[in-house]
């Protein structure tokens, strides 16, 4: 009779964790910090930008990029010139986004704070969608996303460090939604890199998403009025999510002793109960 087969334990720690030998022995060194330094992709519109106001206010810097830099963006970056750094940069340009992570470290500090904003919505049933739009999606949804947490971590964990990341996926991830098949993916795949990465980074980084409901954004719209009406008709509260409504759950994980961890906070109204 053969050995068992030893099954692994998912919890183990694996080659190339971060270690955990000079962790820090009390509940007050334990604690990570508020972030001082954050970067935010796709700060230019809609929820982005209130984001990017959001950590301005709180008196921390901030670093976002975007395709096309907006009006509304560029007067921030005028009015705050020692705490805000903006450029346009496509987020699926890995080496442009390689080299402002680089460049935002180098005026601003040490980034010990992320928010994983950017995307591209969907709108085609799943036999319509092409092999080029499923592969477009997921580069910028679900790729992007990864390659930026890993250039950011890169910095933020050197010389003992820590901080924060937000993910900003989607309720679309826990529900089904016609229409939204790979985009629902990215924002699931999303979701499940949150609670792996909180592993691996044994609590010297914080790591959550936030799912947002559908809000009425630019994105959203590629939904149309029918299908935004009958969400609202199914959401308990009665209304579509506001960016408002996200601002401060961010501010709380990037700002606040929560001491929460891997966790998807979703903020829809009720609908997805």
């Amino acid at each position: 009779m053969s050995d068992p087969v030893a099954t692994p334990d998912p919890a183990a720690p694996r080659t190339g964790m971060i270690p955990t030998d000079s962790a820090p022995a009390t509940a007050a060194d334990t604690a990570v910090p508020p972030a001082r330094v954050v970067l935010i992709s796709g700060g230019s519109r809609g929820l982005g930008l209130a984001l990017v106001r959001m950590v301005l206010a709180s008196g921390a810097r901030v670093a976002t990029f975007a395709r096309t830099i907006t009006p509304e963006l560029a007067a921030l970056a005028e009015a705050f010139p020692e705490h805000a750094y903006v450029a346009p940069v496509d987020i699926t340009d890995v080496a442009a986004v390689t080299g402002f992570v680089k460049e935002a470290s180098a005026r601003l500090g040490r980034i010990d704070g992320l928010i994983n904003n950017a995307a591209v919505g969907q709108d085609s049933m799943h036999l319509q969608t092409s092999p080029a739009d499923i592969a477009r999606i997921v580069e910028t949804n679900l790729t992007a996303p990864l390659i930026l947490t890993r250039a950011v971590l890169r910095t933020m964990i050197r010389r003992n460090g820590r901080g924060r990341i937000i993910m900003i996926t989607s309720v679309g991830a826990q529900r089904g939604y016609a229409g939204l098949t790979t985009y629902a993916a990215t924002k699931g795949g999303l979701d499940a890199a949150v609670r792996t990465l909180a592993r691996e980074l044994h609590g010297r980084v914080l790591v959550n998403s936030i799912a947002p409901g559908f809000f009425a954004s630019e994105m959203s719209s590629v939904l149309g009025s029918d299908q935004l009406a009958a969400i609202t008709r199914r959401t308990p509260s009665g209304r579509l999510v506001e960016p408002e409504n996200i601002v401060p759950i961010a501010r709380m994980l990037l700002f606040e002793d929560t001491d929460l961890n891997g966790q998807v906070i979703t903020v829809d109204g009720g609908s997805s109960i």
